[in-house]
């Protein structure tokens, strides 16, 4: 069954309905929303709103927002049902505007109440669904963190010499070796924060490096590349990546800047 709602009053957005947080490839696609069992009770978990950016270069596809990508895959994994809007932010709507100010994604619906921020979101959701349990040990949490800022630098570099690629490097290197001594994933045996926050950026990184520096992952750093295959081909992932044409325009001004 296909399911799409309009709202009039709200241009800008496309609400598709998801259960069992299937992402929307294209059209919404209604699925059977999760089951709650409470003794010999069974009851519908309601989906989630949530506000993520749109395609700017698809019609009703979901964005390049490797933060709205984070909190969607911790919905994946945790079997959340969810109901994407996807907003133009090119051309934010009003409504829009008045849930959250600083017109910024992700944000979700909890309780009536719109919460912008994908840390604070990913927290509220293993407060609130802690099966299975996804949050990362303190001190592994940060793990891979740097290396975010050191791909924006390489990436943004007009300069061959000036360091940036091996300051990538060296941080890829670090955690090719950290996955070697403690992986498959940050937390070990199981998938966790760490990784679903990480792993939308290295999709970025594996994209925008490709197309404008013709650039890919060494073979000298083999465990961190088959993290990347192993990560980028869960179904979560595949359910709320976004198309390699958006990650390509979403950053071109910046390379071009």
């Amino acid at each position: 069954m296909i399911s799409l709602r309009f709202q009039p009053s709200t241009a800008g957005v496309l609400s598709a309905p998801v259960g069992r947080a299937g992402l929307i490839k294209g059209f919404g696609l209604t699925k059977p929303r999760r089951t709650v069992r409470l003794g010999t009770v069974a009851m519908a978990a309601a989906p989630l709103e949530i506000c993520v950016k749109a395609s700017i270069t698809t019609p009703n596809k979901l964005g390049d927002c490797p933060f709205c990508q984070r909190v969607l895959l911790t919905m994946e994994e945790k079997h959340v049902p969810y109901d994407m809007k996807m907003v133009d932010l090119s051309n934010k709507p009003e409504w829009f505007l008045k849930i959250n100010a600083e017109g910024k994604v992700p944000v979700v619906k909890f309780d009536e109440k719109w919460v912008p921020d994908s840390d604070v979101i990913t927290h509220a959701l293993e407060d609130k669904y802690p099966e299975p349990p996804l949050a990362t040990p303190p001190e592994k949490a940060s793990v891979g963190s740097k290396i975010f800022s050191t791909f924006i630098g390489f990436l943004k570099s007009k300069d061959p010499k000036d360091g940036t690629e091996q300051v990538l490097l060296d941080e890829l290197s670090t955690f090719n070796d950290y996955l070697k001594e403690n992986g498959p994933y940050i937390n070990g045996e199981k998938i966790s924060a760490a990784d679903l926050s990480l792993a939308p950026k290295l999709y970025h990184m594996k994209i925008a490096l490709g197309h404008f520096k013709n650039w890919s992952v060494p073979d000298s750093l083999p465990f961190l590349k088959s993290y990347m295959e192993n990560v980028f081909s869960r179904e979560s992932f595949k359910n709320t990546e976004a198309q390699t044409e958006d990650v390509i325009a979403g950053w071109r001004p910046k390379v071009m800047g």
